[in-house]
């Protein structure tokens, strides 16, 4: 499975012309009220979800203990799948032995898609949210992250262009590529 969105195919779409509507998010709690919002999308919103027989408790979990496996750390692994918090299995995930960032970075956005389309495909509010939001580019409108967001806020000037992005939007695009599978696209 390969992601098929990224910032540069995006700026190329935009340059011959095409205009885009824009979802941008940021934060990882549920609303008040029960309704569906764009938190679901955070890899740290608390949606529990199962994969190989393995329960996760968020995104998170999924991404940090794939990691582990990917790089053969089952000690750590074993912290991230019983820690209770995504914020806990980040700070494990940065643990992880034997990491190389090459690798590291020809699967991690497989392996966000893994578990959001997992995540989505329990929870099937999300999962009809997610694909109501077509065909706007999903955002993550993160000042503090320039991989899996945009290093900016969703107010920023430039937010809503991605020639003044300051990260790479990820998260975005691997949500994109799961809105496409769950809506058969």
């Amino acid at each position: 499975m390969s992601v098929r969105y990224c910032r540069e195919k995006l700026i190329e779409e935009i340059d011959a012309g095409h205009e885009f509507d824009y979802l941008l998010f940021y934060g990882h709690k549920a609303s008040e009220d029960g309704c569906v919002t764009a938190s679901c999308c955070s890899q740290w919103f608390p949606a529990q979800f199962e994969i190989g027989g393995v329960k996760y408790p968020t995104a998170e979990h999924f991404m940090m203990a794939e990691k582990a496996r990917l790089f053969g750390d089952s000690d750590m692994l074993e912290q991230i799948l019983t820690c209770k918090t995504p914020k806990e299995a980040k700070a494990f995930g940065r643990k992880v032995q034997n990491f190389d960032d090459t690798t590291w970075k020809s699967r991690c956005s497989q392996i966000v898609v893994q578990a959001n389309l997992a995540k989505f495909e329990a929870h099937p509010p999300f999962a009809q949210w997610l694909t109501a939001t077509a065909p706007k580019v999903i955002v993550e409108a993160s000042m503090w992250d320039k991989i899996w967001g945009i290093g900016m806020t969703a107010g920023a000037k430039g937010a809503r262009d991605p020639r003044q992005w300051k990260g790479t939007n990820l998260l975005g695009f691997a949500l994109m590529e799961v809105r496409d599978i769950l809506s058969g696209a």
